[in-house]
């Protein structure tokens, strides 16, 4: 069940993976400003290009140092995801009960944890294909971009990156579901149970522990 969880974390976190058999293009791959955040579809589309193209790019640094992922991560993919949002829907009813100081705290934490947690999972990566399901009307704050990721020998896999709009018209995402399971969700039952036994600084210790371990290259086996 671990396994197969974490291959399909793998394909949710990387927001897709196109094949690499073209030469790796030459624009500024890293450089995130002049993506248009205003389209959900059309953001998810480029940041997975961008990122896997890196990663490919970068793979025999990573190959030697798995912690290369981790800045990969941080600079690709973690400012396209509203961490504070996805932290505070964590809180859920405990948000009012902490201070500010606390949950700022909890953010930061929740975001170093997400960075380390998906660059550990991005080592299983192998190319796998996704199929990018046709865009739709945007009406309210809140969209799915959906995605089959194409699984050689097994039924396609069936994805869905949730998007929030902020105030400024801009899209980030705050939550992934694969094969129904939402990731925001597992993350809430495991994370308010912690808090309401333990209190949200044992929680948000707990997350920066978690971050501060050096990454490893995983294996499904």
């Amino acid at each position: 069940m671990i396994k197969h969880f974490s291959l399909s974390l793998l394909l949710v976190v990387g927001l897709a993976a196109p094949v690499y058999s073209a030469p790796v293009k030459t624009e500024n791959i890293t450089d995130l400003s002049n993506v248009d955040k205003s389209d959900p579809f059309g953001l998810v589309r480029v940041v997975a290009d961008r990122l896997f193209r890196r990663i490919a790019r970068e793979q025999e640094q990573i190959q030697l140092d798995p912690e290369v992922l981790r800045g990969v991560v941080a600079e690709q993919l973690a400012p396209t995801i509203n961490h504070k949002f996805a932290a505070a829907k964590v809180l859920g009813p405990y948000y009012r009960q902490t201070t500010k100081e606390q949950r700022e705290e909890f953010y930061e934490a929740f975001r170093s944890y997400l960075i380390a947690t998906y660059a550990g999972i991005l080592t299983l990566y192998k190319d796998q294909q996704v199929i990018f399901e046709p865009s739709t009307p945007v009406t309210g704050k809140r969209v799915q971009v959906k995605v089959r990721v194409l699984d050689e020998g097994r039924p396609d896999i069936p994805i869905s990156f949730v998007l929030r709009k902020n105030k400024q018209g801009e899209w980030a995402a705050y939550d992934m579901v694969a094969q129904g399971i939402s990731v925001l969700n597992s993350k809430t039952q495991e994370l308010q149970g912690l808090i309401r036994q333990q209190g949200i600084e044992s929680v948000t210790q707990f997350l920066l522990e978690k971050a501060a371990k050096p990454i490893v290259t995983k294996d499904l086996g």
